[in-house]
Formats: C-alpha cells, structure tokens, sequence
C-alpha cells in the first residue's frame, strides 16, 4: 500500500513540476483527494505548478490570512479563492498544454457530482455551480447578479499579476459574503496594511487540524498555500462513520510526554482561565474520569472573554462570534420574548396547582359538629376537616449544551434556545445552570454561563456561547449529573440540547489502555448509558434535538421517548414546556 501511495505522490509532484519548471518547489500532494477523484487531484497538481509559475503564491496566500485575521471567514474566502485561481491559470496552461482541458472537463463533472447538494446551501457554492456549468456547457443564463460574478471570475483569465488575482478575491468577498466586512474591518489598503509582527503574535491553531500543536503563522501559510488551488470543497468534516476502518484509526492520536504538557495550556490560552482550584479539578478527575473515559480529563472555566490568558485570536473570535449570536437574538427578539412569555406562564401555572390546598375529611384537625352523630352509627367516623397543602418540594435544572463543531452553524439559534429557558426558569425563581460542553483532545471543556443561584444578568453569558472541537457527550452529561446530584432539592432535571452526534478523537498517551474510538454505535451507547444511569438515580432527563433528520435515530436512542425535535425557534417553547409541566405535576 505505501509503495501504491508513494507512486501516486511522485506522479502528482512531477506534473506540478512538469508544468511549474521549479522543481525545487515544495509541495504535498492531497492522496485522500486522489481516492475521491483522480481528475481532481491531477488536475489540482497541474494547478499548483501553474500558479507558481505565472504568479506569486506566498503573495497570494499572505494576503488571505491578513484577510482572516481580519475576521473573515476562512471557509468561503478560501472557496471563492479557488474559484479565482481556477480562472486566472487555467487559461494560461491550457495554452501550453492541450490535454489539461479534458483533465479540467473531468475535475469539474466530479466536483457537481459528488457536492452538488453541498454546494447549493450558500451563494459562494452557487456561483461555483455555475460557473463549473458553464466550463462543461458553455455560457448558461443566469440572474443578474450572479452573472456580475461569474463576469468578475472568468475576467481573471486575462489577469496580468496576483494583485489582479487579490483585488478580484476581496471584491467577490465583501460583496457574496460579507457585505459589512468594509464597514467594520476596513478596505483591502487595510488588510494589505497587515504586518508580519501582527500576524505572528496570534495562534493559528483553531485554523489547523486538531493534532497539530505548532500553531504558528507559517503552520497556517502552508495550510493556506495548499488548499487555495484545490477543487475541492472546504467544509464541515465529513461524518466518521461513512468513512473506512483505515480512516477511522486516524482518529487515534499518539503523543508524547512533551505534546502533553502543552495541552493544558494551550487549553487555558484558547477556552479561559479554570475556575476551580487544582485539588478540586483533580478530585472531580478521579471521581468522574473512569471506565471508557478514564484517559480523560474534566476542564471547568467561564469563558475565554471571562476568563482570558491573553488576547489571542481565539479571543477575538469569541467577541466576534458573540455579537453574531447577539445580532440573531435582536432580528428575532419578538420571537423570543413570546417564547419567554409562555414559557413563563406555562412554569407559574404548574408551580401555583402544587401551591393550591384541598380540604379534605379526616381523622384528626378540625371538627365538624354536623358530622358528631356519626360516632359509634357509622363506619365513616371521619368528623374532622383537614386542609392538604400542594407539595411544596423544590425544583432544580441544569442546562448543557452541546458545543461541538458540528452545531457551528446553528451557533446562535441553539444559544437563543438556552437563553429563553434559561429566563422563564429565572422569571418563576427556579435555580438551574446552563453550560456548553465541547472536546479537544483529552479535554472535555464544560463551560460555565451561570450557576445555580446566580443573579438574572448571569443569563446574558449565554451568547457567549462558541462551538469548537469534538463532543465525548457520554462523560459531560456524567459531569452535569454528578453537580446536579450534590443539590439538595427534591426534584432535579437534566435538559440537554445537542445534535445527537458524540463523536471525539482518542489520545494514545504514553502506556495508555488504548481505547476504542469514541463515535458511532459505541459513543451513543455509552452516552444513553449515562442518561439511563442519572434516571435511575432519580433526575428527570429531556434531550432537546436541532440536528439534522438522519441522526434522529442515535438521538431516540440516547434519550428514549423523553426527546423533543426542534425545527425552529417558535417551536421551542411550546415543546419544551409541556416535558417541564409534566415533571412540575408529578404526584400533584
């Protein structure tokens, strides 16, 4: 198989340095890409050489990291960057070289082929889509706009240097997806303005795969100078399960002595400060950090924008993306202030049928003369009146969200649905907590917005909520359990909103047991597990789901029948309300 792979790589490198003439250039060829499609791969190759034989690449890929330090997104910009590239060099080579253009033909039918659906979900993909037609069929009709576009792209078959290739990439940018970007961040004489110094004090690890610990500037310069040729689509990580039992070991990490020492710090520097005390954190590891999770590790903190090392870019882009959730709750705030009012008015109807009493006849209270003759004549000697108070026993909830990667898109829907609970449970003074959880290597971070009894204000934190990472589901829901439990109320509830997809990398530690892969039928048991375990111990558990249709089967399977489907925000309320009523009149 290497020897395969290895002809594969010289194959792929000699046709970029055929067509490039620098064969001192760096270069590594994307295998996985070749196993999707031959065309695409070859054809990416040719690309490569071509670009850096009429254009600056460091350039080029220089001026797209100052663009996402600046906060644009890297997903579409390195999407529309493809595109841009594609047009500026294919032109050129095919000049050159008759058969690429057949190659080009065959890289463009597997692109519509295999991400076709994926594409049509957002303008860039669509304007890809069109333009890829146009190359297979010739010029197509299309509406106004997006034909700008595509005359914007195909234009640059006549580029004459990168900074035509920079300027066309920017303008496609601000005006497909972010037409505030200008206005809030500056012009493209801002972005080239950018210095090296700048970028250099910033980690890039969140833009690198996970397993990579050096997040340094000229880490992320590589990463971009690859992808920025490629026909691929960037995007979501595809769903482990649909991939081999090859793949899925890649999911299985080794590390070294070194590489676990800067973990817990790189964790501190990019999800904030802890806020318990080092015997603390070690004795909840030991408590909680067993069985399947035993190689793990619990990290509880409030935040990176509570709890800084420094202003890192993942600082940044928590500030970024909590004004993202906070711009969703105010083009939604009616919405949400009903789904608040009869979320509210649901709770206090519930609270004040425990609170109402009965009166009801017994054999000890008040006495009821009418009732006297009955003594010693009747075997209904009851002639006392007694009042029965509603229960007054107590309510605590607790609220975990999942923040893995794969609710990145519903970022501020999910933290709208958090915070709406969590101010009806405030308005009807029941406590609760509500916290995120996510995993980054053997860390579950389990991120505290407020506590228990903390003051309303505290629920503003929630959109502060930011997804990263893997989710090990199974061990964060043990983790809320187990605060949940040490309350002293009579009756605990355990509401969990996630997309029904545990799923985490498995670190291979110096004499490790190595474990098994948490993710597909394994990660789901083990998470039902725990939600059976915290029922059986007397803590009501509701699932509340917002993922996608083709997992509602793992999510039936973790929660059972105590599972709500939210399509959208106006649902939320109604749902959700009816499983709390239910809990609320129990043994009314």
């Amino acid at each position: 198989m290497d020897e395969i792979q290895l002809e594969l790589e010289n194959r792929i490198k000699n046709l970029m340095w055929t067509v490039s003439g620098d064969y001192g250039l760096e270069f590594k060829p994307d295998l996985q890409a070749f196993a999707r499609s031959k065309y695409i791969a070859l054809y990416d190759g040719i690309k490569q050489g071509a670009f850096a034989k009429f254009f600056e690449r460091e350039a080029y890929s220089l001026y797209l990291v100052k663009k996402i330090y600046l906060h644009a997104m890297e997903t579409p910009l390195m999407n529309l960057a493809q595109l841009c590239i594609e047009f500026a060099v294919s032109g050129k080579i095919m000049k050159e070289r008759e058969g690429v253009s057949s190659i080009r033909k065959k890289a463009c039918e597997d692109v519509l082929e295999k991400d076709f659906n994926h594409l049509q979900e957002n303008a860039a993909g669509r304007l890809k889509i069109a333009l890829f037609k146009e190359i297979l069929n010739g010029s197509e009709p299309a509406p106004a706009r997006q034909r700008r576009w595509m005359d914007m792209v195909e234009s640059l078959e006549q580029a004459e240097n990168t900074m035509d290739i920079i300027k066309t990439t920017d303008q496609l940018y601000n005006e497909v997806v972010d037409p505030y970007f200008e206005r809030r961040h500056g012009d493209l004489e801002k972005v080239l303005a950018v210095t090296l110094e700048e970028l250099a004090e910033f980690s890039w690890q969140d833009y690198l795969d996970e397993e990579a610990l050096n997040g340094s500037l000229e880490t992320y310069l590589d990463k971009v100078s690859e992808n920025m040729t490629s026909l691929d689509q960037i995007g979501p990580e595809e769903d482990q399960e649909e991939k081999g039992p090859e793949e899925q070991k890649k999911r299985v990490l080794v590390v070294d002595e070194k590489a676990l020492q800067k973990m817990y710090s790189y964790v501190e520097r990019n999800y904030g400060k802890t806020f318990l005390k080092e015997s603390e954190e070690k004795r909840l590891n030991y408590l909680l950090c067993r069985g399947i999770h035993g190689d793990c590790s619990l990290y509880f903190t409030k935040g990176i924008l509570k709890g800084p090392v420094l202003r890192n870019y993942q600082y940044e882009y928590a500030r970024k993306q909590k004004d993202k959730n906070l711009y969703e709750y105010y083009d939604n705030h009616r919405l949400v202030k009903n789904n608040i009012r009869i979320l509210t008015e649901t709770l206090k109807k519930t609270l004040v049928m425990r609170d109402e009493s009965e009166e009801t006849l017994s054999d000890r209270g008040i006495v009821i003369p009418s009732r006297l003759w009955r003594i010693g004549r009747t075997k209904d000697a009851k002639v006392f009146q007694r009042e029965l108070h509603g229960e007054d026993s107590s309510f605590v909830v607790d609220v975990l969200i999942d923040a893995s990667g794969s609710q990145r898109s519903r970022q501020g829907q999910v933290a709208i649905q958090a915070y709406i609970l969590s101010e009806a449970l405030s308005n009807v003074e029941i406590p609760h907590r509500v916290m995120s959880f996510c995993t980054f290597w053997d860390y579950t971070i389990l991120h505290q917005f407020r506590d228990y009894d903390a003051d309303r204000k505290e629920n503003e934190n929630i959109f502060e909520y930011i997804t990263s990472s893997n989710n090990r589901d199974g061990l964060a829901i043990k983790a809320a359990g187990h605060g949940l439990l040490a309350r002293e109320e009579e009756h605990k509830i355990l509401i969990i909103l996630s997309d029904g997809r545990p799923y985490d990398v498995i670190l291979n530690r110096p004499n490790a047991r190595n474990p098994q892969p948490y993710h597909g039928k394994y990660a789901v048991r083990d998470t039902g597990f725990e939600v059976r375990k915290l029922r059986n111990q007397g803590v009501c558990v509701l699932g509340v789901f917002a993922g996608e249709e083709k997992d509602l089967a793992a999510e039936k399977k973790i929660f059972g029948k105590d599972f709500a489907y939210i399509r959208n925000i106006s649902g939320f309320s109604p749902v959700v309300g009816r499983y709390l009523m239910k809990q609320l009149e129990k043994d009314i």
